[in-house]
């Protein structure tokens, strides 16, 4: 799980750098790489958490 925030902060970053050079449509790619994995890591997150609350009754 850990390992998706941290692409998604790779992906940001590289966004950020990008946009502040002037590449905008790298910036867009990873800006959409980087919220698509933050996504996904909340919805894994979510389900985790209500998998751990109904093993435990």
């Amino acid at each position: 799980m850990g390992n998706l925030l941290y692409w998604a902060v790779i992906f940001l970053i590289i966004a950020l750098v990008a946009a502040f050079l002037g590449f905008g449509g790298v910036a867009g790619v990873a800006t959409e790489g980087a919220r698509i994995l933050f996504w996904v890591a909340i919805i894994l997150v979510v389900l985790s958490f209500i998998g751990g609350m109904l093993r435990r009754g």
